[in-house]
């Protein structure tokens, strides 16, 4: 379906040209466009009973009323303010207009159907390869799936952002499954350099987010494919690769598939082996809630390679600050993070601790 705005741009641009006033109404007589106050003056009774006479055209007072098709269906009544043959040309040029828009924008809902059902795998084989043909969509380009997950404050304008900046005549489609997340199905020239352009777009979707949309995104892709019927199988590998962010990467405003490291295996754990990890680790003290400075003192250690010297540096602490924070943190767990075993099951025990934090929070 034309949204009024698009309607309404174009009918402008037309009036701007032309100086000849246009209006667009729905068959039920309300406004979708106008470039002057056509719902004051033509009722909907008019709008209804030029529909019923089955005419193409036809003339009331100082307005001409033009008949919209869709698939021998009236979608709109196009109305020109005049009767003479500047007017009657120009009605006719901008039916014309509105024509091409309602076949464009049909495509495009097609399109935006057909890849909804696809990634979601609502589609037989043959459907795929029927429906793709019928839409003249290629069946064999190189493609990859984007998810572009919003942190909520998106609207509506995300879409059509993405949409200008991979366009559907490039083999580029866009679309999405919720309020908050736009999927992207990028197409790829084959090539040495293909994992650097996947990288760059996910880099670019993220900065065109940032400043056009004006909202924080975190996006995630999986590995590319080369028939359209694997799509899916991208989509369902940049789904898992967002959820694992989600949980064990929250610094991270792009995650790979192919990059998922640790977090990978955690995620794919029974929660019940987790909590015999746990519990195998601090027992019955298992530390979900340590304070912000700790996790910042091991993080840091972690970054430095269990470095102290180096550690206490960039966090503008006295060494042996740092060595009694580590002290207090051993008292505490049993581990001791200076060497690399009790590192290690450290880093690894508190990503389970996240996961099943995470699991507990999306229980119901």
């Amino acid at each position: 379906m034309i949204t009024n705005q698009v309607i309404q741009k174009a009918i402008d641009e037309l009036k701007e040209i032309t100086k000849v006033d246009l209006a667009v109404m729905e068959p039920n007589g309300t406004q979708a466009a106008a470039t002057f106050a056509a719902d004051e003056v033509i009722s909907p009774v008019s709008i209804r009973s030029f529909i019923d006479s089955g005419s193409d055209s036809e003339v009331s007072g100082e307005y001409r009323y033009l008949r919209v098709m869709d698939e021998g269906v009236t979608s709109y009544v196009l109305i020109s303010k005049g009767i003479g043959d500047k007017e009657n040309i120009v009605g006719k040029i901008a039916l014309s207009e509105m024509t091409a828009l309602s076949v464009a924008y049909k495509e495009r809902f097609d399109k935006n159907s057909f890849f909804q059902s696809l990634i979601m795998d609502n589609l037989l084989v043959v459907d795929i390869y029927n429906r793709a043909k019928k839409l003249h969509i290629p069946i064999d380009s190189r493609r990859c799936v984007f998810l572009v997950e919003t942190d909520g404050t998106a609207d509506m304008g995300g879409i059509e952002v993405l949409r200008s900046v991979f366009p559907a005549a490039s083999d580029d489609y866009v679309t999405e499954t919720d309020e908050r997340t736009l999927v992207v199905i990028k197409s790829f020239e084959a090539g040495e350099d293909e994992d650097e352009q996947i990288r760059e777009t996910a880099e670019m979707l993220v900065d065109t987010m940032n400043t056009q949309a004006m909202v924080n995104v975190r996006v995630s892709y999986g590995k590319p494919v080369s028939e359209i019927k694997q799509v899916s199988a991208s989509y369902k590998e940049a789904k898992m690769a967002m959820e694992v962010g989600r949980i064990f990467y929250q610094e991270k405003a792009i995650v790979s598939y192919d990059t998922l490291g640790i977090g990978r295996l955690i995620y794919q754990l029974q929660p019940s082996l987790c909590e015999t990890f746990l519990g195998e680790i601090f027992g019955e003290d298992i530390p979900e809630h340590l304070d912000e400075e700790t996790l910042n003192t091991i993080n840091k250690f972690f970054e430095n390679n269990l470095n102290v010297s180096e550690t206490s540096r960039q966090l503008f602490v006295h060494r042996n600050t740092l060595v009694y924070r580590i002290e207090k943190l051993q008292k505490a767990t049993g581990l001791d993070i200076r060497t690399f075993d009790d590192a290690l099951t450290l880093k690894i025990a508190l990503m389970v601790v996240n996961y099943m934090k995470y699991i507990r929070k999306h229980e119901f």
